[in-house]
């Protein structure tokens, strides 16, 4: 008897036919993963400074700022910009030159955009917002299964939003589900 060393061509070509099938059916699965981990990653990120910011407030009896900036200095209104976190001594709502930078994160990647307040998030000395605030992190997909929210309360507070209802889409605090603007 001789033993084969190899494979023949419809061997190999059956083989490569059903890795194809295979892949074709788990890289739709594996994309939609890759952008729900981006999306929590950068939720997790934007909700850590928020509440570093609160705690320095409370901490340093001052107010502190969170705001987004394209240069690190001067506030904007695109959320999608890098996000800063500044004591505002001089209590002026913009970052002054000797007003101390505490933290800064990236900007949200390009796959993703975020809504937020047309105004910065204000936090006083006894860690309340100034405001009752919420900031939408969505897909550009504007797939709503993407979608994840962030609410500030008055006491300051930072809640993120959750899938009670295991429906796959996000609700924000009131049970209403997260649509993406």
């Amino acid at each position: 008897m001789i033993k084969q060393k190899g494979v023949t061509l419809i061997e190999m070509l059956i083989s490569l036919a059903i890795m194809a099938i295979a892949i074709t059916a788990v890289a739709p699965s594996i994309q939609s993963i890759l952008i729900k981990n981006r999306i929590v990653s950068e939720i997790n990120e934007l909700s850590a400074v928020i509440q570093f910011a609160r705690n320095q407030a409370i901490d340093q009896q001052i107010t502190i700022i969170v705001c987004p900036s394209g240069d690190f200095s001067v506030c904007s209104n695109n959320w999608d910009d890098p996000k800063i976190v500044f004591i505002d001594s001089d209590s002026s709502g913009d970052r002054g030159a000797n007003e101390e930078l505490l933290a800064t994160t990236g900007a949200i990647s390009d796959n993703n955009y975020l809504t937020g307040p047309a105004n910065p998030l204000f936090f006083s000395a006894t860690g309340e917002a100034a405001a009752n605030s919420n900031l939408i992190l969505c897909h550009s997909s504007k797939d709503n299964e993407y979608a994840r929210q962030l609410s500030i309360t008055l006491q300051g507070r930072v809640k993120m939003s959750s899938d009670s209802d295991r429906n796959g889409i996000h609700e924000d605090t009131t049970g209403t589900p997260i649509s993406c603007p």
